[in-house]
């Protein structure tokens, strides 16, 4: 690793000016631990205004200090490079900013108002200029670890070599200036793989409920990154010990202790955790791993016990087991619910509610037809089923099997692939309603919607049928039909989808609730 070179030319521009500049915070962790920094940034002794000055195509919108210096980098990291102010700050009255900032005069005490010692280092730019620039990768880390170039009044580099995550001085003090910083006490956990020191670990239980304070949009950010990277299950499980799960996603604490059938070996809270696990090791995207956390969250809701000889549902029993049934449906509205509240976009709302409702397709080849496979392509979205198919992996995993694609689970992938040409959306018959309005002379109106309603269906079961000449010689009878003849017609068409549907409900309930 190296310091990029626009933030070099940044330093050599304060230091022409006589001012300081440190590079600071999460880059030099990260450069320190060979991962490429995101962004840069760094800290000086020139006021904003000064800075300001310095690089005229700058951006200064903010009361903290902070100008955002505009380079002609190609890289997205360095295209902007915050430079702030050596500052402190006052008290945090309601536990989200500062009510006041003052600027100071030394590094040592900007770091002071930082959050983990980890980010609580920083290094000469100016000073060691020449040195630095001459010198990269393993011979900068050399330098910087020696001591010769690094400032770390708090035992950062002890902390980053001994990978514990440990707050600037009381741990309680920092986390009531600034509650969002126990979320990222987590995420840090979770990205770096850093064990939580002690009293910084009582000061997040501690200190849970202040979460209360903070804006929805801003833990949603944290939890992003921290679901992100390949310990989320880790960070989940950290939320819940240290009572920080209650304040973002209660909903899982239901699942705690809440037995499954014959099916599961882990509780539902355990099962959902470890589908997340394989998630993230998987390098799912965001909208999978939400889905994998999430996709049992019906199930503490819907839980019944069932007796096995009567089939009845009974409040106990020596024979029988736990049934779900429709947890797929609850869970799916209660996904939506959770994300929204945390002011998820709606795009990520939508697309994990439907991998939650969906997740339970069944891919027997006894049961799965090549018009069921169309039909599921039908609801979900062809750009969808590759996710789908991950969320059931991960539910498998989850549940302790072995294997995330067993024979049955290929042989529907196989027909899926088969079928990924055939039409499943009106977009793909080989009529529009132009058409029909052209060729058959019927005016715009309900008719045409009817029509093209009934032929989908069609050919939802028959993709063979899927012809302009075919398609347009069956309009022309439909379109003979009264409205009376017309509507009945339809609705048969949906009863045929929908009992095909039935079937599969009642294999899922067969073979995924009760053994």
């Amino acid at each position: 690793m190296q310091i990029a070179k626009e933030v070099l030319q940044i330093a050599a521009i304060l230091h022409a000016n006589k001012y300081k500049a440190y590079l600071v915070g999460g880059c030099l962790r990260d450069l320190l631990t060979d991962v490429p920094p995101k962004d840069w940034d760094i800290a000086t002794d020139a006021l904003p205004e000064q800075v300001h000055l310095l690089f005229p195509d700058s951006v200064y919108e903010n009361s903290f200090g902070t100008v955002g210096v505009k380079t002609e980098s190609m890289d997205p990291t360095c295209k902007i490079i915050e430079v702030t102010t050596f500052r402190t700050e006052g008290s945090y009255s309601d536990k989200r900013r500062p009510d006041e900032v003052k600027f100071v005069k030394t590094i040592e005490e900007d770091l002071a108002r930082r959050d983990f010692t980890v980010n609580a280092m920083a290094v000469d730019l100016t000073h060691n200029l020449e040195l630095i620039t001459n010198n990269e990768g393993e011979r900068f880390q050399l330098l910087v670890m020696s001591h010769k170039l690094l400032v770390d009044p708090f035992g950062g580099q002890h902390d980053l070599v001994e990978g514990m995550l440990r707050a600037v001085g009381d741990a309680g003090e920092r986390f009531r200036e600034d509650a969002l910083r126990l979320m990222r006490a987590v995420r840090f956990h979770a990205q770096l793989g850093f064990k939580i020191e002690k009293e910084t670990m009582e000061a997040l239980k501690a200190e849970a409920k202040l979460l209360e304070h903070i804006a929805a949009e801003r833990i949603r950010d944290e939890l992003t990154k921290m679901i992100m990277t390949k310990r989320a299950g880790e960070g989940i499980e950290i939320m819940r010990t240290t009572g920080l799960l209650k304040f973002v996603l209660p909903e899982l604490l239901d699942g705690v202790g809440c037995e499954q059938n014959q099916h599961h070996i882990y509780d539902v809270y355990e099962h959902n955790l470890k589908s997340l696990e394989y998630s993230a090791t998987k390098g799912h995207s965001l909208a999978v791993r939400l889905a994998a956390l999430l996709h049992d969250v019906g199930k503490p809701a819907t839980r019944v016990w069932k007796d096995t000889a009567t089939g009845k549902k009974v409040r106990a029993g020596k024979k029988g087991d736990w049934t779900f049934y429709s947890h797929q449906v609850v869970g799916a509205k209660m996904a939506a619910k959770m994300l929204t509240r945390l002011h998820f976009s709606n795009e990520i709302i939508d697309q994990v509610s439907m991998l939650v409702y969906e997740h339970m397709f069944v891919y027997d080849p006894e049961i799965v037809t090549l018009a069921g496979v169309r039909r599921l392509l039908a609801r979900v979205g062809a750009e969808n089923i590759d996710d789908l198919v991950r969320v059931r992996e991960a539910d498998r995993i989850g549940s302790g099997v072995p294997k995330a694609q067993p024979y049955r689970l290929r042989y529907l992938l196989a027909m899926i692939e088969k079928v990924k040409t055939d039409p499943i959306s009106a977009k793909m018959l080989a009529i529009n309603g132009e058409d029909l309005m052209k060729e058959l002379k019927i005016p715009a109106g309900r008719l045409i919607g009817q029509i093209i309603a009934v032929l989908l269906e069609e050919v939802l079961g028959d993709p063979t049928l899927n012809t302009k000449e075919i398609l347009l010689k069956r309009a022309a009878d439909l379109a003979k039909l009264s409205n009376d003849e017309l509507e009945p017609l339809k609705a048969k068409a949906k009863e045929r989808a929908a009992a095909a549907q039935n079937s599969i409900d009642e294999e899922i309930k067969k073979r995924y609730f009760v053994k």
